[in-house]
This record gives structure tokens, C-alpha cells and sequence, in this order.
């Protein structure tokens, strides 16, 4: 009579821990995620997390450079044909988007790239962009660093969920121009979704009158149409 095979458990893998790590930060935040709390997620024993990863905070390394290789970055390779201004939009828009569905993580991300391969390709393929668009290399670093502030921040929490949903909280006498800010929070997406389109439009706008500005071009920078 032939035994039947036991199931066999799914092998525990970089990937496996990332994504478990992940999903935690996601529902619970960065104090949820240590090596016991994994394993038991993952079915394991404690001991077994550490063929793949050292310490905690190796894990949240992981699961920041995760969330980075998320982030749309084809509007800086060589071929795409946006020009420096929209594909800085475009990229802060899809780089926020995903910041926003995993803003736990935004912290371990906001103290740079590191060794993260794929937060360093990001830092890249910005930086690149904006020298081959003709900045200086200087000028591009820090409108990379900028651009990260905004976009960060912007992740980090929401201004109308800010306000309670009260109005008592808002005496007139105390505020006399608070008097409809229980009603920011109903309209959260609305307004912090037109928040960052109002900054990121500023914030372009600066940067187009500096190009503007910028000394002697080359003849092919010289040839390509304002960006508007």
C-alpha cells in the first residue's frame, strides 16, 4: 500500500520574506515586523529567516527597495519621447501613487537609497535624465533631491484627514477662519489629490524658468521645444 506524500511546505525564499514583510508594514506599520512575528507568518522557525537576512533591519531595507522597483520609471529611458518637464511629472505622479498605497515604508525610504539597487536605479535614471536634457550636473542633483522632498512629503499623511469631522472643534472666536474645516475630511482626495497637482505645477514652473535661463546649450537642447 503506497504512503501518500506529505504536503510539502512552500521553501522559504528572499522573496517569500520580502513580500510577508511587506504586507505587515502595509497593515501595521514598522514596529509590527520583527523576526518571530515573520516566521510565524511565514510557518517557519525563527532561525530559518536568517539564511536570507541578518537583522530587522536588513528586512526593511528589502521591502524599501521593493516598494522602489514599483515605481514607473520609462519616461527616462533614452527612446521615450517625453522631454524633461513632463517626464518629471509623470514619474512624481507614479512615484507618489505608489508611495501612497505603502506609506508606512515612506520613512525607511526617506533616509535615501543606500545600497537598494533598485532605489539607486531610480536615483539614476533621474539624475540622467536631467543632464542629458541638458542641466547641470550639479542643478540635476538637486532637482532629484527636491523632487524626492515633494514627493515624500506629500506620501507621508493627508492635510484634510488632518481636521476632525466636528465643527464644535472649530470655534469662531478661537479660528474665525476654520469655521468649514470639519468638512475637509469628507473631501480628502479631492484636496489633497489637487494639493500635489498645485505643487507639482509650481514646482515645474520654477524649474522651466530656471532652463530657461540656463547659459549657452547645446545646439540640440537649443532645438528642442519649451516644455509649457
Amino acid at each position: 500500500m503506497c504512503r501518500m506524500a506529505r504536503p510539502r511546505k512552500p521553501l522559504l525564499s528572499h522573496d517569500r520574506i520580502v513580500a510577508a514583510a511587506s504586507a505587515l508594514v502595509d497593515a501595521e506599520g514598522l514596529a509590527a515586523v520583527s523576526t518571530r512575528r515573520l516566521a510565524a507568518e511565514l510557518g517557519v522557525s525563527g532561525p530559518s529567516l536568517y539564511n536570507h537576512f541578518r537583522t530587522k533591519d536588513e528586512i526593511l531595507e528589502a521591502v524599501a527597495d521593493a516598494t522602489s522597483a514599483q515605481v514607473d520609471l520609462s519616461m527616462f529611458e533614452a527612446g521615450d519621447a517625453r522631454g524633461w518637464r513632463t517626464a518629471l511629472h509623470d514619474w512624481a505622479v507614479a512615484y507618489r501613487a505608489v508611495l501612497t498605497r505603502h506609506p508606512n515604508i515612506v520613512p525607511v525610504l526617506a533616509q535615501g537609497p543606500g545600497r537598494r539597487p533598485a532605489g539607486l536605479r531610480l536615483a539614476d535614471a533621474v539624475f540622467g535624465a536631467m543632464v542629458a536634457a541638458g542641466w547641470p550636473p550639479a542643478q540635476a542633483t538637486r532637482i532629484g533631491a527636491l523632487m524626492r522632498y515633494f514627493v515624500m512629503g506629500s506620501a507621508l499623511g493627508s492635510f484634510a484627514r488632518g481636521f476632525v469631522d466636528d465643527e464644535t472643534a472649530y470655534d469662531p472666536a478661537d479660528y474665525p477662519h476654520l469655521g468649514q474645516a470639519h468638512l475637509l475630511a469628507e473631501r480628502q482626495e479631492e484636496i489633497d489629490e489637487g494639493a500635489f497637482d498645485t505643487g507639482l505645477r509650481a514646482l515645474l514652473d520654477g524649474l522651466q524658468a530656471q532652463y530657461d535661463a540656463l547659459p549657452r546649450r547645446t545646439a540640440a537642447h537649443d532645438s528642442a521645444p519649451a516644455e509649457r
